[in-house]
């Protein structure tokens, strides 16, 4: 089973991020833009597990505390940088709180032998990819134009803003992947007091 857990957005977030994308996805076609229900915020990568490794993940996961956050959904960018852009993505601000709870997941996961984040926790939505591989920078990456007009025309419009939310609970989901696209499935979610 391919896992990892995140945080779910409120239906009129979605929304509002859908009709920003049916509104921009012209300016790059070739790019493989993400299904709006399928838009979460992730806390961290499991990756591939047995079936039974489950529920010794959600046992670590219930002694995760943690408290509700808020969230405010605006901006964008690209990773790994403007120039060499492989990935297009919505910012969020929320407070400490959010990368405290991706600290404590990642460590209670670390105590199940799944290896630690290599990189600071960096909040975001992602809205397209412009191709496969890391969004992370290496030194071989060279200019890329698949978001060149899309970064044309984002540079010409105000900064958007999505909406604000308080996240009440933390998710492990399933990600199945499929020939119609990826699917994400909730298999627990873990309340945030």
């Amino acid at each position: 089973m391919r896992l990892f857990i995140a945080l779910d957005i409120e239906n009129s977030i979605r929304e509002r991020l859908e009709r920003f994308m049916d509104g921009i996805r012209g300016f790059a076609p070739d790019a493989r833009w993400v299904r709006p229900e399928s838009l979460h915020v992730t806390l961290k990568f499991i990756g591939e597990q047995p079936v039974q490794g489950v529920e010794k993940i959600n046992q670590a996961l219930a002694t995760v505390s943690g408290t509700r956050l808020e969230l405010a959904f605006a901006g964008y960018g690209f990773f790994p940088t403007t120039k060499a852009a492989r990935v297009f993505w919505v910012g969020i601000q929320s407070g400490q709180e959010l990368a405290t709870l991706a600290a404590s997941i990642d460590t209670s996961m670390h105590q199940l032998g799944i290896p630690k984040e290599e990189h600071a926790f960096s909040p975001h939505l992602t809205l397209a990819r412009g191709n496969s591989g890391s969004p992370r920078w290496k030194k071989e990456d060279a200019p890329t134009l698949k978001f060149s007009r899309l970064q044309e025309k984002l540079a010409s419009m105000p900064a958007p803003e999505f909406g604000t939310m308080t996240s009440h609970e933390f998710h492990l989901f399933e990600s199945t992947l499929s020939p119609g696209g990826t699917k994400y499935s909730k298999l627990r979610s873990f309340a945030l007091l």
